[in-house]
């Protein structure tokens, strides 16, 4: 199988390269030299003609988008649109990677695939309008929604953790927003499994669990051994951001989970995190 991988030097791009590079025909594409939000990119693909596109670029900054609404837009809504048209004339189908936070996550809520989205922030906007797109071009896809993604090699929230807690020596970490940690590696075996059934829709492609960040900040100290380290639960309106995450958009994987997928518990998940990267 030919597949092309957009954003392939991020977190999820560079888990897929590593996990599929092996076994199959591998494009990959990141900026600047293949910008998804150019029209021309839609060219490129029917050009390239590719069995499967996994767009796993995006406009991630999250705070930021909320003063670069084009950009976030350009990145997240037009260009899955581009890539779906591209598609549809080379006959590919197409992965298109969104977040949990396509969703309000009002508190106690947990989320299944076909609950209405309810974005607040600019970048949430854009990935579910990137979600409306490729499903208006495209019949041959996959919407996949993430949650709360890490990936070996840092500029993740684990890093950031640990980088801060021998820092400082101590911690405050919001303890009412909730989440499914969710490792790269992890998503890109489960997303192989997902696309040999050939079964389009929506899917949830998270581990097993959620946690509050205050969770999974304590479970990392524990795993790396800085347990002893001070950490402070607070309220997320004392760690105040120009846009403000869902309190608790949990997602819950049942269709995946119908095909047999499911991905390990969150907690396994980050102890093989931790082990390699030697924390």
């Amino acid at each position: 199988m030919h597949l092309l991988i957009t954003g392939s030097r991020g977190q999820l791009g560079r888990a897929l390269r590593s996990h599929f590079s092996p076994s199959h025909q591998v494009t990959l594409w990141s900026r600047p030299t293949h910008d998804i939000a150019d029209p021309a990119c839609a060219d490129a693909v029917a050009d390239l003609a590719p069995d499967l596109v996994i767009n796993a670029a995006a406009w991630t900054h999250v705070d930021g988008a909320e003063s670069a609404v084009d950009a976030a837009f350009a990145a997240n809504a037009l260009g899955p649109k581009y890539l779906a048209e591209g598609c549809v004339r080379c006959g590919a189908a197409l992965v298109q990677i969104s977040s949990n936070e396509v969703f309000a996550g009002e508190a106690g809520c947990c989320y299944r695939e076909y609950d209405e989205p309810g974005p607040k922030t600019v970048y949430a906007r854009s990935k579910a309008a990137g979600e409306r797109a490729a499903r208006q071009m495209l019949d041959r896809l996959y919407i996949v929604r993430l949650a709360w993604l890490y990936a070996p090699g840092g500029g993740n929230f684990p890093s950031k953790i640990v980088a801060a807690a021998d820092k400082q020596g101590s911690l405050r970490v919001v303890a009412d927003e909730y989440g499914n940690p969710t490792y790269a590696p992890d998503v890109a075996a489960a997303l192989e499994r997902l696309i040999e059934t050939k079964r389009y829709g929506i899917y949830h492609l998270v581990n097993e669990g959620c946690a509050s960040r205050y969770d999974w900040a304590a479970e990392l100290l524990r795993l790396t051994g800085r347990g002893e380290i001070p950490l402070t639960p607070i309220p997320a309106h004392e760690w105040p951001r120009p846009a403000m995450p869902p309190p608790h958009a949990v997602l819950i994987n049942q269709a995946a989970a119908a095909l047999g997928i499911r991905l390990r518990p969150w907690q396994e998940a980050l102890a093989e995190y931790c082990a390699t990267e030697n924390l």
